[in-house]
């Protein structure tokens, strides 16, 4: 197994419980991949280095199985889900109860809060196996038939024609405020689509019925702990977890992968399988050299596509956001995003290769969520947004370059944080500390964040289901015998949910039971 992120240790959890002796192999010095906690700060401030909020792992049945629970993992809640700020005063929020979001939204603009409920019962007859369907190996035979047969009496062609529209028109057709406009279009754009993109609908409709089912918990005392449930629970049925043990080569012989060569020269003999939780690029024409792979797939990694850069800033809070006006419930999860044109405005200039001028801000109050965070009466608070991943100009007044370096982060550290203080005047005298990690960053902590892109590629349909990492794919078999992809690199894509592991465990089991199987008909056929 090459990579100990969250991928990773689920697809080395199921395979030590399927009876395999498994290694996992991981270059730094610490396992977790994008799925880190940190105290750098202070040792009095917990800051999740990457990833926070799970939604996706809290929906995964892969993850409920595992029991991590068992292994000292719990979840803890915000009071509210998600909320955004508007420039009027007030505040769009989601809550756990959909009658409670409901409720919030008639009162910015009455007649909202029923068409809410109604698209929420839209939801409730076609979501839970649209979510089957994207978490299972493609083609999801199970989770796809039930949804081909439930659609007719579940919403039909009108059910059929949202997942295809984009986040802009359901808005639109929905509601008349931009209240739950901008919830439905923040939660689109945590992956890189545009508010007019086809498909953006699905996904943001996902992310925010997911918050009122299962919300946007994270494991109490860092995301970290994720990780470490998931490696205890590996180590104690007999797993191998070896750090700063950097994997170079994948040794392929006779067509097939054997070994793992490491930084060192040494070898780590596979005798089942390799699964490599690592990029795609890192893996085609990395990992394994394009002697090994046939034209088309040499032909097809040069077309893939990454997702868009990440510039992500922690502080750390002598007391917590002094929004003003206050939130009516404390939400975990903050957008800054003052409706849904800023939004596309954002999102074009992100594609238009161009550092955008007034940036979606994706932000966190941790010790909102979660007191173990940091002291009573402070905060551990991130926010991140998404920057070009060749950056040709920028779009507001700081001279930013997009190199990168200290002065750029700095200078657009501070214009996150003027957005911020648009809506809580007194942000500043309460930092106590703060850090900036860009691109540049991202990628030295975790190979697979490639220049801070943190979906293992773009979401866009053009690279998802068949076509992921690249078409005619869509599945973790590579073209060499017993080597795996296991990474946000492929379907499903990315999120913390461990289905690209799982997909790549199961198709391991599957692959080898029929290796295993063949010596015995020849015997029988003999």
């Amino acid at each position: 197994m090459i990579g100990s992120g969250p991928n990773g240790l689920v697809a080395a959890n199921l395979l030590v419980d399927a009876g395999w002796s498994v290694t996992v192999l991981e270059a730094q010095p610490t396992i977790g991949g994008a799925v880190r906690t940190d105290t750098e700060l202070s040792p009095d401030w917990r800051l999740d280095t990457f990833s926070a909020f799970y939604p996706l792992a809290a929906a995964s049945d892969t993850i409920k199985n595992l029991r991590l629970e068992e292994h000292g993992l719990t979840w803890v809640h915000a009071p509210a889900v998600l909320g955004n700020p508007l420039p009027d005063g007030g505040w769009a929020l989601l809550q756990r109860d959909r009658h409670d979001t409901a409720v919030g939204l008639d009162k910015l603009c009455p007649g909202d809060g029923e068409a809410w409920l109604e698209l929420c019962a839209l939801w409730d007859g076609f979501g839970p196996n649209l979510i089957g369907a994207l978490l299972d190996p493609f083609p999801p035979l199970r989770s796809g038939a039930k949804m081909a047969v439930n659609l007719p009496r579940t919403g039909g062609l009108s059910a059929l024609r949202l997942l295809l529209m984009s986040v802009r028109r359901l808005g639109e057709e929905y509601f008349k405020g931009e209240a739950p406009r901008l919830l439905l279009t923040g939660n689109a754009l945590h992956a890189d689509f545009s508010p007019e993109g086809a498909g953006s609908a699905a996904f943001g409709l996902l992310l925010t019925m997911l918050g009122q089912s299962v919300g946007f918990p994270v494991p109490q005392g860092g995301a970290g702990e994720l990780i470490a449930a998931l490696a205890r629970r590996f180590l104690s049925l007999g797993g191998e977890i070896h750090t700063s043990s950097e994997a170079r080569t994948v040794v392929i012989r006779g067509g097939r992968a054997v070994a793992v060569k490491l930084a060192t020269g040494d070898e780590v003999q596979a005798d089942r399988a390799v699964i490599a939780n690592v990029a795609a690029p890192a893996l085609y024409g990395g990992l394994v050299s394009f002697d090994h792979l046939p034209a088309r797939t040499q032909h097809g990694i040069k077309r893939f596509e990454w997702d868009p850069s990440t510039v992500k800033v922690d502080w750390a809070m002598s007391a917590p956001v002094p929004w003003d006006p206050a939130p009516a419930v404390a939400p975990g999860t903050v957008h800054i995003a003052h409706s849904v044109d800023e939004l596309s405005t954002f999102a074009g200039q992100v594609s238009g290769n161009t550092i955008p001028s007034d940036p979606l801000l994706l932000m966190g109050q941790m010790t909102t969520t979660d007191s173990t965070r940091s002291k009573p009466g402070t905060e551990s608070l991130w926010a991140y947004t998404h920057v070009p991943q060749s950056p040709r100009g920028d779009a507001g007044d700081g001279g930013i370059r997009g190199v990168w370096d200290a002065s750029d982060l700095e200078r657009f550290a501070d214009r996150m944080q003027g957005r911020i203080e648009r809506f809580a005047p007194d942000f500043s005298s309460r930092i106590v500390a703060r850090r900036v990690l860009g691109p540049h960053e991202f990628q030295t902590r975790d190979a697979n964040l490639y220049r801070g892109a943190i979906n293992g590629g773009t979401a866009a349909l053009h690279q998802e289901l068949i076509f992921r990492p690249m078409p005619g794919m869509g599945r973790a078999e590579t073209p060499i015998k017993g080597l795996y992809l296991g990474s946000a690199s492929a379907h499903p894509g990315g999120g913390v949910h461990g289905a690209p592991g799982a997909n790549a465990a199961k198709a391991a089991m599957a692959h080898d039971r029929v290796r295993r199987l063949r010596p015995n008909l020849r015997k029988r056929s003999g």
